[in-house]
């Protein structure tokens, strides 16, 4: 249910706010085998990593901060000038396979 919200604010704000020439986008990532969540599964990086690539479409690849990092950094950078009220999905295919 948030992140329905945090979807209808970006299209609301993109659309509000794009008259300005602001432009306001959303990062929806997949799991990330941070320390926290390491912890709380009590298990180490590369054994929380394993079990999340096995969701994925990208075989071979699991995600990591830096990827997060890097959608940010497009859309935050001249490279995505004409793209607001978008979310970018960095899941690796996880949702495709949901279909």
């Amino acid at each position: 249910m948030s992140k329905h919200a945090v979807l209808g604010l970006v299209r609301s704000a993109s659309a509000r706010l794009g008259v300005h020439g602001i432009r306001v986008n959303s990062v929806s990532p997949y799991a990330v085998a941070t320390p926290g969540v390491c912890s709380s599964l009590g298990r180490e990086v590369e054994e929380v990593e394993k079990i999340y690539e096995a969701y994925t479409s990208l075989k071979g690849i699991v995600l990591k901060g830096k990827h997060i990092g890097d959608a940010v950094l497009f859309l935050a950078s001249e490279d995505s000038e004409f793209v607001t009220g978008h979310d970018l999905v960095v899941d690796g295919g996880f949702f495709t396979r949901m279909s």
